[in-house]
Protein backbone atom coordinates (compact mmCIF):
# COMPACT_ATOMS: atom_id res chain seq x y z
CA UNK A 1 0.00 0.00 0.00
CA UNK A 2 1.39 3.67 -0.62
CA UNK A 3 2.12 4.91 3.00
CA UNK A 4 0.83 8.43 2.23
CA UNK A 5 1.70 9.86 6.06
CA UNK A 6 5.09 8.28 5.42
CA UNK A 7 5.71 10.01 2.20
CA UNK A 8 4.20 13.16 3.66
CA UNK A 9 6.57 13.48 6.94
CA UNK A 10 9.28 12.62 4.58
CA UNK A 11 8.64 15.33 2.28
CA UNK A 12 8.39 17.79 4.82
CA UNK A 13 11.96 17.22 6.29
CA UNK A 14 13.28 16.70 2.88
CA UNK A 15 11.13 18.61 0.06
CA UNK A 16 11.88 16.33 -2.24
CA UNK A 17 11.99 12.65 -2.30
CA UNK A 18 12.21 9.58 -4.39
CA UNK A 19 9.75 6.47 -3.68
CA UNK A 20 10.78 3.08 -4.81
CA UNK A 21 8.50 0.36 -4.72
CA UNK A 22 7.92 -3.13 -5.85
CA UNK A 23 5.75 -3.16 -8.55
CA UNK A 24 5.32 -6.95 -9.60
CA UNK A 25 8.01 -9.97 -9.36
CA UNK A 26 8.32 -13.21 -10.96
CA UNK A 27 10.19 -15.72 -8.62
CA UNK A 28 11.48 -15.53 -5.89
CA UNK A 29 12.08 -11.62 -4.17
CA UNK A 30 13.52 -10.77 -1.06
CA UNK A 31 9.84 -8.21 -0.42
CA UNK A 32 6.28 -8.60 -1.60
CA UNK A 33 4.71 -6.31 -4.40
CA UNK A 34 3.66 -2.77 -2.76
CA UNK A 35 6.91 -2.46 -0.10
CA UNK A 36 8.52 0.67 -0.74
CA UNK A 37 11.12 2.46 0.32
CA UNK A 38 11.47 6.61 0.56
CA UNK A 39 14.87 7.93 -0.22
CA UNK A 40 16.63 11.39 -0.03
CA UNK A 41 20.54 12.68 -0.39
CA UNK A 42 21.73 12.10 2.67
CA UNK A 43 19.27 9.12 4.09
CA UNK A 44 16.32 6.79 3.66
CA UNK A 45 13.61 5.07 5.38
CA UNK A 46 11.86 1.60 4.83
CA UNK A 47 13.09 -1.44 2.48
CA UNK A 48 12.36 -3.30 -0.42
CA UNK A 49 14.55 -6.17 1.13
CA UNK A 50 18.07 -4.87 1.45
CA UNK A 51 21.62 -6.37 0.01
CA UNK A 52 22.49 -5.35 -4.18
CA UNK A 53 19.06 -4.93 -5.32
CA UNK A 54 18.36 -2.11 -2.45
CA UNK A 55 21.79 -0.49 -2.70
CA UNK A 56 21.67 0.05 -6.36
CA UNK A 57 17.81 1.17 -6.58
CA UNK A 58 19.04 3.99 -3.51
CA UNK A 59 21.48 4.62 -6.29
CA UNK A 60 19.29 5.38 -9.04
CA UNK A 61 16.34 7.00 -7.00
CA UNK A 62 19.43 9.66 -5.79
CA UNK A 63 20.45 10.22 -9.67
CA UNK A 64 16.73 11.03 -10.29
CA UNK A 65 16.67 13.57 -7.44
CA UNK A 66 19.61 15.21 -8.96
CA UNK A 67 18.99 15.27 -12.94
CA UNK A 68 15.37 13.48 -13.78
CA UNK A 69 13.19 11.92 -14.57
CA UNK A 70 10.47 11.60 -12.46
CA UNK A 71 9.59 8.03 -12.57
CA UNK A 72 11.13 5.03 -13.96
CA UNK A 73 9.84 1.55 -14.40
CA UNK A 74 13.05 -1.15 -14.20
CA UNK A 75 13.32 -4.62 -14.29
CA UNK A 76 16.10 -6.08 -11.98
CA UNK A 77 17.07 -9.91 -12.72
CA UNK A 78 18.03 -10.58 -9.00
CA UNK A 79 20.39 -13.91 -9.63
CA UNK A 80 22.77 -12.84 -12.96
CA UNK A 81 22.83 -9.05 -12.59
CA UNK A 82 22.69 -8.37 -9.28
CA UNK A 83 24.87 -12.00 -7.69
CA UNK A 84 21.47 -12.62 -4.80
CA UNK A 85 20.54 -15.56 -4.27
CA UNK A 86 16.59 -15.47 -4.58
CA UNK A 87 16.32 -16.13 -8.18
CA UNK A 88 13.60 -14.06 -9.16
CA UNK A 89 12.60 -10.94 -11.15
CA UNK A 90 11.59 -7.77 -9.65
CA UNK A 91 10.00 -4.73 -11.14
CA UNK A 92 10.88 -1.78 -9.54
CA UNK A 93 9.10 1.45 -9.92
CA UNK A 94 10.91 4.48 -8.55
CA UNK A 95 8.84 8.04 -8.89
CA UNK A 96 9.49 11.61 -7.06
CA UNK A 97 7.44 13.23 -5.01
CA UNK A 98 6.93 17.08 -3.72
CA UNK A 99 4.23 18.16 -2.10
CA UNK A 100 2.46 19.44 -5.19
CA UNK A 101 2.79 15.60 -6.63
CA UNK A 102 0.97 13.90 -4.00
CA UNK A 103 -2.00 11.27 -4.61
CA UNK A 104 -5.05 12.69 -3.74
CA UNK A 105 -7.63 9.95 -3.96
CA UNK A 106 -7.59 6.49 -1.97
CA UNK A 107 -6.47 4.65 -4.69
CA UNK A 108 -3.53 6.06 -6.28
CA UNK A 109 -3.52 4.76 -10.35
CA UNK A 110 -1.12 6.16 -12.65
CA UNK A 111 0.06 5.35 -15.81
CA UNK A 112 3.48 4.50 -16.32
CA UNK A 113 4.07 4.39 -20.24
CA UNK A 114 1.40 6.73 -21.24
CA UNK A 115 -1.48 4.03 -22.50
CA UNK A 116 -5.01 5.33 -21.35
CA UNK A 117 -6.90 3.76 -18.49
CA UNK A 118 -7.25 -0.35 -19.08
CA UNK A 119 -10.68 -1.69 -18.66
CA UNK A 120 -8.95 -3.70 -16.01
CA UNK A 121 -7.97 -0.51 -13.63
CA UNK A 122 -11.45 1.12 -14.19
CA UNK A 123 -13.15 -1.79 -12.41
CA UNK A 124 -11.03 -2.32 -9.57
CA UNK A 125 -11.45 1.95 -9.29
CA UNK A 126 -15.51 1.46 -9.48
CA UNK A 127 -15.33 -1.43 -6.91
CA UNK A 128 -13.47 0.86 -4.59
CA UNK A 129 -15.41 4.26 -4.70
CA UNK A 130 -18.80 2.18 -5.25
CA UNK A 131 -18.13 -0.76 -2.88
CA UNK A 132 -15.65 -0.18 -0.33
CA UNK A 133 -13.27 -3.01 -1.99
CA UNK A 134 -9.61 -1.87 -1.86
CA UNK A 135 -7.48 -3.45 -4.67
CA UNK A 136 -4.24 -5.09 -3.86
CA UNK A 137 -0.61 -3.36 -5.29
CA UNK A 138 -0.84 -4.44 -9.02
CA UNK A 139 1.29 -3.32 -12.30
CA UNK A 140 -1.63 -3.86 -14.42
CA UNK A 141 -1.28 -3.03 -18.09
CA UNK A 142 1.20 -0.32 -17.96
CA UNK A 143 -0.66 1.04 -14.65
CA UNK A 144 0.69 0.80 -11.44
CA UNK A 145 -2.37 0.65 -8.91
CA UNK A 146 -1.82 1.01 -5.37
CA UNK A 147 -4.29 1.94 -2.01
CA UNK A 148 -3.75 4.54 0.17
CA UNK A 149 -2.64 2.79 3.70
CA UNK A 150 -5.27 3.70 6.48
CA UNK A 151 -5.00 2.19 9.93
CA UNK A 152 -6.93 -0.40 10.35
CA UNK A 153 -6.54 -0.91 14.22
CA UNK A 154 -6.72 1.14 17.20
CA UNK A 155 -4.19 0.22 19.80
CA UNK A 156 -4.38 2.59 22.99
CA UNK A 157 -0.89 1.97 24.95
CA UNK A 158 -1.69 3.00 28.96
CA UNK A 159 1.94 3.74 30.29
CA UNK A 160 5.34 5.93 28.77
CA UNK A 161 7.60 3.75 30.89
CA UNK A 162 10.76 1.52 29.22
CA UNK A 163 7.77 -0.76 28.38
CA UNK A 164 5.53 1.23 27.00
CA UNK A 165 7.88 2.86 25.28
CA UNK A 166 9.39 -0.54 23.44
CA UNK A 167 6.15 -1.47 22.35
CA UNK A 168 5.13 2.49 21.09
CA UNK A 169 8.56 2.06 19.20
CA UNK A 170 7.79 -1.52 17.81
CA UNK A 171 4.58 -0.93 16.79
CA UNK A 172 4.45 2.48 15.27
CA UNK A 173 6.37 2.16 12.25
CA UNK A 174 3.53 -0.26 11.17
CA UNK A 175 0.89 1.43 8.72
CA UNK A 176 -2.10 -1.13 10.45
CA UNK A 177 -2.09 0.35 13.79
CA UNK A 178 -3.42 3.63 14.74
CA UNK A 179 -1.40 4.17 18.45
CA UNK A 180 -2.88 6.16 21.12
CA UNK A 181 -0.40 6.68 24.46
CA UNK A 182 -1.74 7.69 27.43
CA UNK A 183 0.19 8.43 30.98
CA UNK A 184 -0.27 10.84 33.65
CA UNK A 185 1.65 14.02 32.59
CA UNK A 186 3.78 15.30 29.32
CA UNK A 187 7.10 14.62 31.21
CA UNK A 188 6.85 10.56 30.98
CA UNK A 189 6.91 10.75 27.45
CA UNK A 190 10.26 10.73 24.86
CA UNK A 191 10.78 14.31 23.15
CA UNK A 192 10.15 12.27 19.74
CA UNK A 193 7.14 10.64 20.15
CA UNK A 194 6.72 8.57 16.11
CA UNK A 195 4.95 9.32 13.66
CA UNK A 196 1.24 8.09 13.85
CA UNK A 197 1.06 8.24 17.75
CA UNK A 198 -1.05 10.54 19.31
CA UNK A 199 0.19 11.08 23.07
CA UNK A 200 -1.98 11.73 25.48
CA UNK A 201 -0.99 13.25 29.00
CA UNK A 202 -3.77 13.76 31.71
CA UNK A 203 -3.70 13.15 35.11
CA UNK A 204 -6.38 10.78 35.94
CA UNK A 205 -6.13 8.38 32.46
CA UNK A 206 -8.84 6.33 33.31
CA UNK A 207 -11.50 9.43 32.51
CA UNK A 208 -10.09 8.80 28.50
CA UNK A 209 -11.11 5.31 28.46
CA UNK A 210 -14.48 5.80 27.49
CA UNK A 211 -13.26 7.67 24.35
CA UNK A 212 -11.73 4.56 22.92
CA UNK A 213 -13.31 2.73 20.48
CA UNK A 214 -15.26 -0.28 21.25
CA UNK A 215 -12.99 -1.91 19.15
CA UNK A 216 -10.06 -0.74 20.31
CA UNK A 217 -7.18 -2.97 21.57
CA UNK A 218 -6.16 -2.17 24.99
CA UNK A 219 -2.08 -2.62 26.49
CA UNK A 220 -2.14 -1.41 29.98
CA UNK A 221 1.14 -1.01 31.45
CA UNK A 222 1.48 1.78 33.85
CA UNK A 223 3.93 2.74 36.84
CA UNK A 224 1.08 2.06 39.36
CA UNK A 225 -1.07 -1.01 40.21
CA UNK A 226 -3.84 1.20 41.50
CA UNK A 227 -4.14 2.43 38.04
CA UNK A 228 -3.45 -0.86 36.15
CA UNK A 229 -6.41 -1.65 38.40
CA UNK A 230 -8.70 1.59 37.46
CA UNK A 231 -8.06 1.16 33.94
CA UNK A 232 -9.02 -2.38 33.87
CA UNK A 233 -12.36 -1.55 35.25
CA UNK A 234 -12.54 1.22 33.03
CA UNK A 235 -12.14 -0.99 29.76
CA UNK A 236 -14.44 -3.66 31.22
CA UNK A 237 -17.24 -1.38 31.64
CA UNK A 238 -16.30 0.37 28.25
CA UNK A 239 -15.70 -2.59 26.43
CA UNK A 240 -12.91 -3.27 23.82
CA UNK A 241 -11.93 -5.87 21.25
CA UNK A 242 -9.19 -7.19 23.11
CA UNK A 243 -6.81 -6.20 26.30
CA UNK A 244 -3.57 -7.06 27.95
CA UNK A 245 -2.54 -6.05 31.35
CA UNK A 246 1.43 -6.06 32.16
CA UNK A 247 2.35 -8.42 35.33
CA UNK A 248 2.97 -11.29 36.97
CA UNK A 249 0.52 -14.58 37.86
CA UNK A 250 0.37 -13.32 41.52
CA UNK A 251 -0.85 -9.95 40.43
CA UNK A 252 -4.00 -11.28 37.85
CA UNK A 253 -4.87 -13.17 40.25
CA UNK A 254 -5.44 -10.48 42.87
CA UNK A 255 -6.78 -8.20 40.18
CA UNK A 256 -9.65 -11.18 39.21
CA UNK A 257 -11.07 -10.93 43.14
CA UNK A 258 -11.08 -6.91 42.87
CA UNK A 259 -12.44 -6.73 39.40
CA UNK A 260 -15.44 -9.39 40.57
CA UNK A 261 -16.03 -6.93 43.94
CA UNK A 262 -16.76 -4.01 41.58
CA UNK A 263 -19.00 -6.23 39.51
CA UNK A 264 -17.67 -7.76 36.29
CA UNK A 265 -18.54 -11.09 35.98
CA UNK A 266 -16.20 -13.86 35.62
CA UNK A 267 -16.84 -14.38 32.22
CA UNK A 268 -15.50 -10.79 31.30
CA UNK A 269 -12.65 -10.48 33.60
CA UNK A 270 -11.30 -13.45 31.52
CA UNK A 271 -10.94 -11.21 27.92
CA UNK A 272 -8.45 -9.30 30.02
CA UNK A 273 -4.68 -11.07 29.29
CA UNK A 274 -2.19 -10.79 32.11
CA UNK A 275 0.58 -11.58 31.56
CA UNK A 276 1.13 -10.09 28.21
CA UNK A 277 3.47 -11.02 25.49
CA UNK A 278 5.84 -14.27 25.28
CA UNK A 279 7.57 -15.08 28.71
CA UNK A 280 9.40 -17.19 27.57
CA UNK A 281 11.05 -14.70 26.01
CA UNK A 282 12.43 -12.90 29.32
CA UNK A 283 11.39 -9.17 31.18
CA UNK A 284 13.58 -6.85 29.26
CA UNK A 285 11.11 -4.56 28.02
CA UNK A 286 11.88 -5.19 24.31
CA UNK A 287 11.98 -8.35 25.08
CA UNK A 288 8.09 -7.94 26.12
CA UNK A 289 7.59 -5.65 23.42
CA UNK A 290 8.86 -8.20 20.55
CA UNK A 291 6.45 -10.87 22.44
CA UNK A 292 3.52 -8.18 22.47
CA UNK A 293 3.97 -7.11 18.72
CA UNK A 294 4.47 -10.48 17.13
CA UNK A 295 1.11 -11.89 19.13
CA UNK A 296 -1.21 -8.49 17.82
CA UNK A 297 0.46 -8.64 14.26
CA UNK A 298 -1.10 -12.85 13.91
CA UNK A 299 -4.42 -11.60 15.01
CA UNK A 300 -6.94 -12.17 12.60
CA UNK A 301 -10.62 -11.69 12.53
CA UNK A 302 -12.24 -14.95 13.90
CA UNK A 303 -8.92 -16.28 15.56
CA UNK A 304 -9.24 -18.77 18.20
CA UNK A 305 -9.45 -17.51 22.00
CA UNK A 306 -5.42 -18.92 22.29
CA UNK A 307 -4.42 -16.68 19.13
CA UNK A 308 -6.32 -13.76 20.47
CA UNK A 309 -4.03 -13.48 23.21
CA UNK A 310 -1.70 -10.51 24.17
Amino acid sequence: MFDLAAVKAAIKAQRRIARVAIAAVAGSSPREVGAAMLVWPQGQSGTIGGGALEFQAMQTAREMLANGPSQRLTREALGPKLGQCCGGTVTLLTEVFDAGTLPTADVFARSLDGRPMPLAVKRLLAQARGQGKRPAPALIQGWMVEPIAHPTRQVWVWGAGHVGRAIVGMLAPLPDFAIAWVDVAADRFPQDIPEGVTALPTAAPEVLMPHAPLDAEHLILTYSHALDLALCHAALTRGFSRCGLIGSKTKWARFRKRLAALGHAPSEISRIDCPIGDTGLGKHPQAIAIGVASQLLKLTTGASRQEKAI
